[in-house]
């Protein structure tokens, strides 16, 4: 029996007039802004002068930290509170992807409360209350802009952990496909394999899955597939920009997982390789997921791959489900390293067997497995680190 709560309050605007709205939004939370963001591509493209306008012509005051790097710190995250509580500022902006959002939920957390951020973490202290967060999205890739949770780095500890709570949700995100445009092609490849492998952790379901969900979730695959090579070839095209974005936001937002109940796999994994090497999480991502498949793939568990395989890649649905799943495999692996054009293994990204020993048992957590679609222990998850090299 499938029982859940669906909520997802995040306000979106989408098209190429989303900026149009953000001053009056802002204003009905705060008119004290932080405004964080990257690097310093928001103000070679426009981006920053149109944010500072609407919002200045909305009577908010702007406050700005930037520098937010991929795989984001936990150090930027205690900055962004010391100003906030410094200047006594009301609400958040987060311009930019996942990176630049997921800290901004932290510090909207972390400003409430009189202890040190990474305790989220460490002591699993709640998220919750936190201030009115909300976000300008300029990649898709992470969902962050319409879901609750956040992943931070620590560096001291070789940690990449996630929290999250309904309270760190945004309240109102600003979509627009034109503002993907300048993102270059390997970003738009890890973009790409990161939402398809939202769904994937959905999809590979241990529970009774709702048919309507699959159905969904292969549509959701299906766009991503046909949409993610044309925007590396066609960077302006907004049917592509737009299928991408929306779909990032649909894949992660609570909606498609509301039957799935296991936990996810592959980003436990990569997340220990993006803490121990700093890697892209697109990248990591296609590079352990083929193997992940390979790994678990048998009699058993042949049936989610049939399924995949019939519905999104339009294999013979009368070939037996075994060889339907080793013909996925085959298709993805051409899908991620042929037609976006992504490093195949780990040697070739400079990542070597010497600390799986570490990354598996931290993939595991404290529970000593990983609980997903096929229960994994270190010893697994370091065999599937091994078949990546």
């Amino acid at each position: 029996m499938l029982n859940f709560t669906y909520d997802i309050p995040t306000k979106v605007h989408f098209g190429d007039d989303a900026l149009d709205y953000i001053g009056e939004e802002a204003r009905k939370f705060t008119d004290k802004i932080l405004l964080t963001y990257g690097g310093g591509s928001i103000k070679d493209n426009g981006i920053y002068e149109k944010v500072l306008l609407e919002l200045e012509a909305s009577g908010v005051k702007v406050y700005e930290l930037s520098g937010i790097k991929p795989n984001p710190r936990i150090d930027s995250v205690r900055e962004g509170i010391r100003i906030i509580k410094e200047k006594e500022i009301g609400a958040i902006i987060a311009v930019g992807g996942g990176s630049t959002i997921d800290a901004s939920k932290f510090m909207a957390a972390g400003a409430m409360v009189d202890f040190d951020p990474w305790k989220f973490i460490s002591e699993n202290k709640p998220m919750s209350p936190a201030l009115p967060l909300l976000t300008v999205l300029t990649m898709a890739a992470t969902g962050s802009e319409m879901d609750c949770g956040g992943v931070i780095t620590n560096l001291e500890t070789n940690e990449k952990l996630s929290s999250g709570h309904k309270d760190t949700r945004p309240k109102v995100s600003f979509l627009d496909p034109t503002l993907t445009y300048t993102v270059n092609k390997y970003q738009t490849a890890c973009g790409t394999v990161d939402i398809l492998s939202h769904i994937f952790e959905n999809y590979f379901n241990v529970d009774e899955s709702m048919y309507m969900l699959d159905r969904i979730m292969e549509s959701l695959m299906k766009t991503v597939i046909k949409y993610g090579p044309i925007a590396l070839k066609e960077p302006e095209n907004y049917e592509a920009r737009a299928n991408l974005m929306w779909a990032s936001s649909w894949a992660i937002n609570g909606f498609v997982s509301a039957s799935s109940k296991s936990s996810w796999t592959v980003h436990p994994m990569e997340h220990e390789l993006s803490a121990f090497y700093d890697i892209t999480h697109g990248l990591g991502l296609a590079i352990l997921t083929p193997r992940w498949m390979e790994y678990v793939l048998n009699e058993k568990t042949a049936h989610k791959f049939y399924d995949l395989g019939v519905n999104v890649f339009d294999i013979d649905k009368n070939l037996d489900k075994l060889e339907v799943g080793k013909i996925v495999i085959k298709k993805l692996n051409k899908f991620f390293f042929k037609d976006l054009e992504l490093d195949s293994n780990l040697k070739d990204i400079g990542i070597d067997e010497s600390k799986f020993d570490q990354m598996s048992k931290k993939a595991c957590g404290k529970k000593g497995k990983i609980e997903g679609f096929v229960e994994l222990s270190p010893a697994d998850v370091k065999e599937i680190y091994s078949m990546c090299l």
